[in-house]
This record gives C-alpha cells, structure tokens and sequence, in this order.
C-alpha cells in the first residue's frame, strides 16, 4: 500500500511539472497564411491556464474564441469553428512553440493543410 502511494505521489509531481513548464504564449501574436482564398492574416489573443489554452481569433473572414484548445510543454493544438460563405467550416490548429514565434500547421475541413509562422505582438 505504502508502495502504491509513492508511485501516485511520483506520478503526480510528474504531472504537475509538466504543466509547470507549458510554454507561456498568453498575449497576442499574428500570423499570416497562404490560402486557396488568398493570403489570411490573423491575430490571436491567447490565455494559458495550466494546460488549457483559450482566447479570441479575428481575420478577415472570422472572428470567434478559441475552441478546444491545449497546451502541453510548447506542443499547442486547438480549433476555429467559422462560417464560410453560409457553411460551417471547422479548422484543426496544431503548433510547436519556440520563444516568439509559434510554428503552425492547420487542417482546413480535411480539404486543405496549410502553415504558417505565428509571432508575438510586442
């Protein structure tokens, strides 16, 4: 039983310092993506707490919260729902975070893929 015990308490201090060092991307950053509708420049304002990542996007043709969205060490992922010329469109968002910049790479209704590199607003 005593055994039992270290092993949760050692899981768990694990656990706790990977959130502990979740990269700190809250604040806002901009990123411009090439598209099949043009260039889209977006900007992000986003809100860490432990390893949800929450917050606002706006471009041109969205402005909408951040859906879904995770933060584990400086692996980010999360998802715009948005409407498209009257059809729902669901953009999948998966980034690595690297000082100011964030490398993006997002999924676009399974039809299209599509990066770019995300920087922070100073």
């Amino acid at each position: 039983m005593i055994r039992k015990n270290v092993l949760l308490s050692i899981f768990a201090a694990l656990v706790f310092s990977i959130v502990a060092f979740a990269a700190d991307i809250s604040g806002t950053w901009a990123a411009s993506f090439d598209t099949i509708v043009g260039v889209q420049n977006y900007s992000y304002t986003f809100k860490v707490d432990g390893n949800k990542l929450t917050g606002h996007m706006k471009s041109q043709y969205s402005d909408t919260d951040i859906q879904e969205g995770t933060i584990n060490g400086d692996d980010i992922s999360f998802v715009e729902n948005m409407t498209f010329e009257g059809m729902p469109l669901r953009i999948v968002y998966k980034g690595k975070v690297s000082g100011d910049e964030i490398k993006l790479t997002r999924n676009v209704a399974d039809i299209a893929t599509e990066e770019a590199v995300a920087k922070r607003a100073k």
